[in-house]
Parts: C-alpha cells; structure tokens; sequence
C-alpha cells in the first residue's frame, strides 16, 4: 500500500458520507470465482443496487436500500482477466496522475477544470485548450475519488455562474437554461488579471449548441454530493436555479408527442453530423439521469415542487417510452420484420409506421439469441438500429434500463466481443456507416470515415462508464479485460483521444495525444474496480413504485 500512497490515491469512501452500507460488502461483487456454467439462465449473479430514489415531494438525497437485484451471468465464453484479484497500482497510474495535473486550468489562483488534451505536438490547438463540460466529468470524478473536491466546486460554481451570460448566435437569443460546451481562462500578464470566454456553441463545429452540457453538470453536482455528503452546494441558490433553468428548456411543452427530447446532429458527444437528429439514445438517457438526479436536490418550495412533479410525469412516461419502443432484442427485431404498415388509431402495432424493408441487413446477424440494446433512434418511420456505448451505459447506470434489459446489454457486449471491443475498448458507435451512406449522412465529413472518430472509433473515455456498469450488473470481470487491453496500449500511444480500424488497432488519423478524458476515464474505471463504493456517485436505482410490466410482444412464448 506505500506504492498506492506514492501515486496520491487515498482510498475514500464516496457513498458512506450519507449513506452507511454496514450490510453489504460490496467487494464481495469483485471476488466472486469465475463460474463455468451452462447458458440456460440469464441471470445467475447478484448485482450492485445502489440508490433508491422515491417519486414522492420529499427533501434531501436519495437513501441506499442495501439490496441486491438480479443481474448478471457469467458465462463460459466471459472474456477472462489473468489478474482478476490484483489491485496492485499499475505503472501507468502513476504516469496518468500526473498527466491529469498538467491539464488543470487555474482562475484567480483557483483550479477550475481541466484543459481537453495537452498534445503540444501538434500544429493545431483549435480549442482542445478549453475546459469543456462534458470531457471535465471523468477529471471530476477521478479528483472526487481521490479526495480532491475542491476543483470540482469550483468547476460547478464557474459553469453555472457562464449559464446567466447572454447568449447569441448571429443575432439569435438562446434559452436561457443553456450551459456552455467550453470555457477558456485568458491570463493577462501585464494587468494580472484573469477572464473567462465561454462557447455556447457559436465557435464549435456546425454552431450546434450543446444538449448535454447540462444534463451532465447536473449529474455531476449530485456525484459532488454523494461524495462529499456537503448539502450546501446544491442547495445555494445558484444551483438551484441553474438546475431550473436547464429544467425549463427540457421540460417545457410544445408539439411533441413523445416524452423524449428533440435534438439536432451534433448536440451531444457526437458533435458532427452523424444521423442523430431527432431523439438520440445518449440525449434521452442522459436526460432521464438528469431529472432523477434534479429530484433529489431540488427544494420543495413552491416553485421547487411545481418542477418535481413535473419531473415525475415525465420520468413515468420516458421510461414507458424507451423501454417499449427503443428496446431491441432477439423477438423484438422478429416482431419488427413481420410488421404491418399503414396502421392507424390507438390499436396500431407499429405505431411509427416502420417499413420492414428499411431494416439494414447487418442487424440480423449482429443481434445474437440472447441480449439486447437500446437503440440509437426512435423516430417517426425511422429506427436507427445503431449500437451507441455512452447511452446503453448511462441507460444501465441511470436504471432507465430495467435489471433484465441491464444485463441483456452486458450479454450483447459478451456475445459481440471482437465488434464492440475489438483490441482497444470501445466503440463508440457500431457499425460504421460508409459508401454512399457516408457521403449523404455525413456530408462526406473526412474525419468521420468509416471505423474512425465518430463514424464507429474506439474511445478510451468511455473505459470509466462500461466499469460503471459492469460493476452495477455483477460484471466486473468485463471491465478488468477491458481495462489490461487498455493498459497494452494508452500510456505507449501517449493517450490517444481515440483508435481506428474495425478492432481499435490504429491511433485516430486525427487523434489528439494526451487527450484528458482518456486519462481521466482510464483512473476512474481503475479506481471504481479497486474501490466498487465509488459507484454510488455516478449510479441510480429504480424506484420500486415506479416499476412497470414491460411485457415482450405478443407472440413471445418462454
């Protein structure tokens, strides 16, 4: 343990600030011997459950249940880790530690976030020198595990402070709830001053304001919470009302007919034209973390309780509707390729008049027997059958995804281990889209070529959530492979933003080197499986009253 000392990880415990867990040793989940069992039961494991939020207009933070839900299996074919029991510090830990140092960024003597990559390598700096919001939530969470709060508050405090900005793109006024994408600290020497320059969109690429900007600050201040067991905050009225402006934007009514949230291309990670307009499943599972996390540190004043109960009808309807509608599975594609078309009323089947033939061919041989996915899409004659990591993860960890669509996620990742995680975990999106389709969705956009960036790259970032969830579902076996695959190649590559190639083999044609979220997501995943406790920052559990039936389509026998 002097090694552990020596590379500045103090091992703390996030959750038992607010929450004791005397009864459940949750290490236990990373013990367990590996079983070889027949594939005859989907859920043979015991997982993770972490919170329970209740739905009724009550103050304060979600309590723990203490109890575990079914979840996962490990089957025969498991990828297996040689080091399953190890949690002896790791060389490149050290070597990460202090890579995420050199990106902080300091105002007034203050640290305030991360830089997005440190690669003065390259020619271009375009605006990786920025602190954005979604890249500084691994950094957060990596300081947060390692007792470090402080640049997280200050983070927080910062952003909501740029939210009450003005905000206008060639003369049009955006909402007023929207946070920025970035912020760059500007350092006069002369007058020794600081100032900030906040981008809510106008700079980035396509001037596509951001969606997820605030969904993802609001999950962070509750991941400050539940770690530091520190109320204030969240409750200061700054963050309060910056919880309800963002609120105000997602939850206002219009002419939608879906509980789920429109959004353009490039609002989200995805932050190019890549086929996502319309109800993307990483907006929607970012928005439903978000409103059950806004629950839970909302006040109940008079305004407060008017936005919580607006939160629970949504939250019943949106998890009705992603549950139902983007779940795919083996009998749920079945269903889908015997559909009828042109049906109309209440009693319609197939409600977004999907036309069979529109169902691309790879799907049928990339959706095994067993496990399923929420899939990237749900529009009006439009299912995009894509697989998105960021939102299957959030999707389990937020519990949009009930414990059996949980572990049917894990099972996919199982059975689809060379396509999904290839030799450098994971794609961010699969398949590619290339040929024609690439030049009408894409806008022959050259950084999005096939197995590349966007367009089905391997992102190491996404590292801490696939741990997240493995760890919730009973699968932390997953994650150590995956992490010993990661652990070949980040530090030797100089941490590349992301790989190419069908399997991850090369380093992005354009990726940048040092790139903070890939260190960052690499120290959360690694210090998540040292210490599964951490998980109650970033995990939610389903609430037991508002528990549906999801039944299979009719034609399903057992």
């Amino acid at each position: 343990m002097e090694a552990t000392r020596e590379f500045g990880l103090r091992k703390i415990s996030s959750i038992c600030s607010i929450s004791e867990m005397e009864d459940v040793d949750i290490t236990k989940l990373l013990d367990r011997p590996r079983l070889n069992l027949k594939r005859e039961k989907s859920f043979d494991e015991r997982s993770l459950s972490e919170l329970s939020i209740g739905f009724s207009l009550t103050r304060g933070l979600d309590n723990f249940d203490n109890a575990y839900s079914p979840g996962g299996r490990s089957g025969f074919d498991t990828p297996a880790s040689s080091a399953q029991n190890s949690f002896e510090p790791h060389p490149m830990v050290a070597e990460a530690w202090e890579a995420l140092r050199r990106s902080m960024v300091f105002f007034r003597s203050q640290p305030v976030g991360t830089i997005a990559a440190y690669d003065h390598a390259s020619e271009e700096v375009l605006n990786y020198d920025q602190v954005f919001v979604r890249d500084f939530v691994p950094s957060a969470l990596a300081f947060l595990m390692n007792g470090e709060p402080d640049i997280v508050k200050n983070f927080l405090l910062k952003t909501v402070q740029l939210q009450g900005w003005e905000k206008r793109i060639d003369r049009f006024k955006l909402g007023e709830g929207a946070m920025p994408a970035s912020f760059k600290v500007l350092h006069n020497p002369d007058r020794k001053t600081d100032s900030v320059v906040a981008d809510f969109g106008e700079s980035a690429i396509g001037r596509v304001a951001p969606v997820d900007s605030g969904f993802w600050w609001i999950i962070l201040l509750r991941a400050y919470t539940k770690s530091t067991g520190d109320l204030t905050l969240a409750e200061t009225p700054e963050c309060q009302k910056g919880m309800k402006l963002i609120l105000s934007l997602c939850l206002s009514e219009g002419f939608d007919t879906f509980p789920t949230l429109l959004c353009a291309d490039g609002c989200s990670m995805i932050d190019r034209r890549m086929g996502i307009y319309g109800y993307p499943i990483e907006i929607q599972a970012l928005f439903y973390m978000s409103l059950k996390c806004s629950l839970a540190m909302l006040k109940p004043d008079t305004e407060g309780k008017e936005f919580m109960e607006k939160i629970v009808q949504r939250l019943h309807a949106l998890s009705y509707h992603m549950r139902s509608y983007f779940w795919l599975d083996f009998q749920q594609l079945n269903d889908i390729y015997r559909y009828k078309t042109e049906e109309y009323s209440h009693t319609a089947v197939n409600k977004f008049n999907v036309i069979p033939d529109s169902i691309p061919e790879w799907v049928f041989d990339f959706i095994p027997t067993r496990g399923g996915y929420f899939i990237g899409n749900v529009s009006p004659a439009r299912m995009d059958f894509r697989w998105f990591a960021l939102g299957n993860c959030v999707a389990i960890l937020s519990s949009l995804a009930t414990p059996e669509q949980s572990a049917a996620i894990m099972d996919l990742i199982e059975e689809r281990w060379p396509e999904l995680v290839g030799e450098m975990p994971i794609k961010i999106c699969y398949p590619a889209i290339e040929n024609h389709e690439w030049t009408i969705v894409t806008g022959c956009d050259p950084k999005n070529t096939r197995w590349s960036y966007h367009n089905g790259g391997s992102w190491p970032v996404l590292l801490w959530l696939v741990t997240a969830a493995c760890i919730k579902t009973g699968r932390p076996q997953i994650a150590r492979k995956m992490i010993e695959l990661a652990e070949n190649r980040l530090l030797k590559d100089s941490w590349p933003e992301y790989y190419d190639g069908k399997l991850g083999r090369y380093v992005g044609k354009q990726a940048r080197k040092y790139q903070t979220w890939s260190i960052a997501g690499y120290l959360v995943a690694k210090m998540m499986l040292e210490d599964p406790s951490h998980l109650g920052m970033v995990s939610l559990e389903e609430d037991r009253q508002m528990k549906p039936v999801i039944k299979r389509s009719s034609s399903w026998t057992c």
